[in-house]
């Protein structure tokens, strides 16, 4: 059977309540979505339309109050919290907007702790966390904390934690709000490479030129899906580019005061000439 005939994620008629009586609020109203391994979709839809409720749904970080979620074929709802830890753990990764690293550990640590949740050996888990940061451009970083790394350093950290358990699925809820667009560029290339080596990209956003690294776009509306639609294939990653760690500001402070001083001193060079 070839990888994109299979179906990752299926719901049907997923509704979530919040509140009671008069305060009651459907955040999701009887949501039917199926998708397939090595699709990449973009959600989409104005802000309380139901997009990040749904998406962590699908991540297991919260409950529907109704209907059948079944992830790889296996019933979600009969899954006990346990369980369902345990299978977020293995098969789903998590890219937040918020970035969501602990301050108090370095870099090599924040990427290496869902290893910790899996019983995996200290030696062992900054092995694997190392090797993927060396992936990212990282590897200089790695005993960084995050507050002296830069606002796309730290997404890219983000994005390697999701991966060190070799997720099949990846959740990114606006993976690129904090960042300015040169930066976004570099994230969501990160993301679409990802795509190509088969991994299931599930991605909420505000911002529709996201969309066109997505094979699909959904669009939300009140709880329900309002638009559902496949885009043509299409060569739209003909230039990757390169990561390249910014400077920081004290060494650009540095190299314009020797700029001007430079320049002063070719100046009374020339007048005394």
């Amino acid at each position: 059977m070839a990888e994109s005939s299979i179906t990752r994620i299926s719901l049907t008629g997923i509704t979530k309540k919040f509140g009671f009586g008069d305060v009651e609020h459907l955040a999701l109203e009887g949501v039917d979505l199926v998708i397939e391994a090595n699709e990449f979709v973009a959600i989409m839809g104005p802000s309380g339309c139901g997009k990040t409720t749904l998406l962590n749904i699908i991540g297991l970080l919260d409950e529907s109050t109704d209907g059948d979620y079944l992830l790889d074929g296996q019933s979600v709802e009969e899954l006990n919290r346990r369980k369902r830890a345990r299978m977020r753990s293995r098969q789903i990764g998590f890219v937040f907007q918020t970035f969501n690293l602990i301050p108090r550990l370095t870099v090599i640590e924040n990427v290496a702790l869902p290893l910790t949740y899996k019983g995996i050996g200290k030696t062992k888990r900054l092995q694997e966390a190392s090797r993927i940061l060396k992936n990212f451009h990282l590897g200089e970083r790695e005993y960084y904390l995050p507050h002296q790394l830069s606002g796309g350093q730290i997404q890219r950290v983000a994005i390697a934690r999701a991966l060190v358990n070799n997720p099949s699925i990846i959740l990114a809820d606006e993976p690129t709000g904090n960042l300015d667009s040169k930066t976004s560029h570099i994230i969501m290339e990160e993301l679409a490479d990802l795509h190509r080596r088969g991994n299931t990209i599930i991605m909420v956003t505000h911002n529709p030129e996201l969309t066109s690294y997505a094979s699909r776009v959904i669009t939300m509306l009140d709880g329900k899906i309002d638009t559902d639609k496949t885009l043509a294939k299409k060569t739209i990653f003909s230039k990757k580019l390169e990561i390249k760690d910014v400077p920081s500001q004290s060494k650009v402070d540095i190299k314009q005061a020797k700029s001007k001083k430079t320049s002063k001193h070719s100046i009374k060079k020339a007048g005394k000439k």
